[in-house]
Order: C-alpha cells, then structure tokens, then sequence
C-alpha cells in the first residue's frame, strides 16, 4: 500500500512539474510573439509616415481630412510639418490641399492658415491649391482661403464663416430633482460658463464679445486672402454663418474654379503625378489605437515609441 502510495505521489509530481513547464513555454512563446509584432511594426511602420518624391517633377497633395485641432483627424503641427516636406522637396511643382472638414479649433486653423503663407511667401514660384470635397466649413474654409487658389465640386459645401459655442443649462432640473450646486471659485466670474448656475446677462455679453473677436478674426483672414475675389459688398451675407454649394460658392467668389485633384495637377500644375505628402500615424499608433484601451497607451510609454515620426 505505502508502495502504491509513492508510485501515485511521484505521478502526481512529474504531472505537476511538466504543466509548470508547459506554462512557462507557453508564457515565453507569447512573449516572443508579442515582442516580433512590435518589431515588425516599428520597423515597417516607421517607412511610411510622409511621402517623398523619387527624384521625378510632381504634384504634392496634402489631406485636410476630418476634424480640425489636436486630438482631431487634422493636426496643426502635421499639416505644418507635411507642408515643409512638401515645399522643401526640388522636384514639387505646385501643391494640392485637399480638403474635406466640417472645421474645428479657430487656433488650429490659423496656425495652418498662416504656414500657408509663410511658405507661399518662401516659395513664390510653387503654388498653392485648395480643393475642397464633399465640405469646407468654418475652420476648413479658413485654411483654403490661404492658397492661391480654391478648386471644389458643383454640389461641395464651402462657407459658414462663422463661430460658434454652445452648452446646456441644468438650474431648472437640478431645482426639480432636489440638488444644490456648491462651487468655491477664487474669482467672481471663474464659473460663468457653469451650466449649474444661472445664466448672467453681463457674463452673456462678455461671451458673446469674445465669439464676435474671434469671428471678426476669421473675417479678416478670409479678406486678406480672397481680395478683390470675394464679392463681400454685395453679398454681406457671406459672413453669417451660411453655407453653400461649390456653383453657388463660385458666384460669391468664395472659390475660383470647379474641379477636383485631378484636373489641377493635369491642366492647372501640368504635373499629373501626385505624390502624397500627408503625414500619418505610425503603424504603432494605427496599432495601439486599434486596440483601444489603456493597456496599448502604457505599452507605447514603456517602449517609448509614441511619437517617434520620420522627418
């Protein structure tokens, strides 16, 4: 009996002994396969970030695509860095802008507004181009009134030179439901967009300031880039806030022609080939975004890696 006893505990250990082994294994292999995807990412993503001409005349195009500001499909500090790499490259011969934004940060747009100049002003001799698809509003709008010129559809929506900012009031609610607001602040309009507190007519007047600076500021960007073009005098509606198709658009001298990409880099550029410029994600961060949570974020800090782009 003792005899069986230790055949079955010595079973019973080797038995143990081989799954811990097993599980080692099988920890170390999905550590090396986790490792050999993050290699191959990084290696083959890190190729792919701005687009670069191979030593033949082209056309540069840039994508304005999605919201405008940080965080948002359109970066201010990509576009700046993709519009360098477009302009400093010797064989572009004209830059497309291809815009398609319902708009978004004014910051944002003015600092891409005013890249777009700056470098005009570095290289006379390569022009500008904007064209806009299905929408360039608000703050798209604003960045295509940089180039020298603006291209879009006859059923693109362009305009709504406008600012806007819009919350919601609770006061009512919160009275009904039985809760008290308590907010400390160290000055006596630190909370003036509170939406638990009543609306203050001064404090609504002082908003309504700052949106109207703002939109004056807008303004006179569009001016300043438009010119003569933009039939304003005659059209002051222009600058309410409307929007409208790319034929109405170019009765109103919002844009210049209609067309697209295509028929600029051909008729307008005369350079066909169109080499795209726009900087992208790494394939890290296309990664890391797909997997969509807070483990991928302290992944990419642990490897340090995040940011790391191609110049």
């Amino acid at each position: 009996m003792d005899m069986s006893m230790e055949v079955l505990e010595r079973v019973l250990l080797a038995s143990v002994t081989e799954q811990r082994r097993s599980r080692r294994w099988r920890i170390a292999f999905r550590f090396m396969a986790f490792a050999v995807v993050i290699s191959a990412v990084l290696v083959n993503g890190s190729f792919d970030l701005v687009g670069e001409g191979d030593g033949r005349e082209h056309t540069a195009k840039i994508e304005v695509e999605g919201p405008i500001g940080e965080g948002s499909g359109v970066s201010a500090e990509k576009v700046k860095r993709s519009l360098a790499a477009a302009f400093m490259d010797p064989n572009t011969r004209g830059v497309v802008l291809e815009i398609n934004s319902p708009g978004g940060s004014p910051v944002a747009a003015g600092i891409i507004y005013d890249e777009i100049k700056r470098q005009r002003n570095i290289h006379p001799a390569i022009k500008v181009y904007a064209v806009i698809g299905d929408l360039g509003a608000s703050g798209a709008y604003y960045i295509a009134s940089a180039a020298d010129q603006i291209y879009a559809d006859k059923a693109s929506l362009v305009g709504s030179i406008g600012v806007t900012a819009a919350t919601f009031g609770f006061v009512d609610l919160m009275s009904k439901l039985g809760v008290e607001r308590r907010a400390y602040t160290s000055g006596k309009h630190k909370a003036f967009l509170d939406q638990f507190q009543p609306r203050n007519e001064d404090e609504t007047k002082f908003w309504q300031g700052v949106l109207n600076t703002t939109h004056q500021q807008f303004i006179s960007a569009v001016k300043s880039g438009r010119g003569d073009r933009l039939k304003s005098a005659e059209h002051p509606e222009i600058f309410s806030g409307l929007i409208w198709t790319g034929e109405q658009a170019l009765q109103l001298g919002l844009i210049d022609h209609l067309g697209d990409t295509d028929l600029v880099a051909r008729d307008v550029i005369q350079q066909e080939r169109v080499v795209d410029f726009t900087r992208k994600d790494s394939a890290f961060d296309r990664f890391a975004s797909k997997l969509g949570a807070s483990a991928a974020r302290e992944i990419s800090q642990a490897v340090g890696v995040s940011g790391i782009r191609l110049q």
